[in-house]
């Protein structure tokens, strides 16, 4: 019997998250933990007065659901895809640039403008949210840094994919990941409607902005691609 031969863009996806593992994976953790340490600390020690805010009639029409936890909770894994498919170091460091740039946006945006949800049901018996309460608290809800991050994310992993001629059910797969996440925050109960927009707003300003002044990226060699 004959092994299937790997198609080129499974090839190059598996090379590229080859490329500078370590360094990927080790400097995402270290940006994810320093963004944390600013994101507790606006949060817990807001210097205005905090808007609450409003709700709308999309709000009404996403119920509480306890498994979406799950996607909500997948978007530490999905940061780690965009940055661990880009090929070189320079393309590595401009991303990173850009991502702590939206990142800064953010926590600057919650310092002058701090935001919370109005209170609304959650049921804390289910697994996991006692946890998420108490950790993340109703603060710094607006823009959704959740869903900026993610969008960012996605339009970065959505020029690999084109980039490499990666199938078109792959890159869907990437927009329902996007989706996923986007409707768990407000399914969880942790932003309402508007800051779900905002944050769509903030990551697609910085996910364009960074793509258009972005280098591009180093071709394979010829035995990377056959590796």
């Amino acid at each position: 019997m004959i092994a299937a031969t790997p198609s080129p863009w499974t090839r190059e996806l598996a090379s590229r998250m080859r490329t500078l593992f370590w360094l990927k994976g080790l400097g995402t953790t270290l940006w994810v933990w320093i963004f944390f340490i600013g994101y507790f600390h606006t949060l817990r020690h807001p210097v205005h007065a905090v808007t609450v805010m409003p709700l709308t009639v999309f709000d009404a029409w996403v119920p509480f659901l306890p498994w979406a936890l799950i996607p909500y909770l997948s978007l530490w894994v999905y940061v780690g895809v965009a940055p661990g498919l880009l090929r070189g170091l320079r393309p590595l460091l401009v991303y990173g640039f850009w991502a702590a740039a939206l990142c800064a946006t953010g926590l600057l945006v919650f310092y002058l403008w701090p935001t919370q949800i109005p209170p609304l049901g959650v049921d804390t018996n289910a697994p996991g949210f006692a946890l998420l309460q108490g950790i993340d608290a109703a603060g710094n809800a607006c823009p959704s840094m959740h869903v900026a991050i993610s969008v960012f994310t996605a339009l970065w992993i959505e020029r690999t994919l084109r980039h490499v001629g990666a199938p078109p059910w792959l890159r869907s797969l990437n927009a329902l990941w996007l989706a996923a996440i986007g409707r768990s925050t407000m399914a969880v109960r942790q932003h309402v409607a508007l800051d779900v927009v905002g944050g769509v707003v903030l990551g697609g300003v910085f996910g364009w902005a960074s793509l258009r002044w972005s280098p591009a990226e180093p071709a394979a060699t010829g035995a990377e691609r056959l590796s």
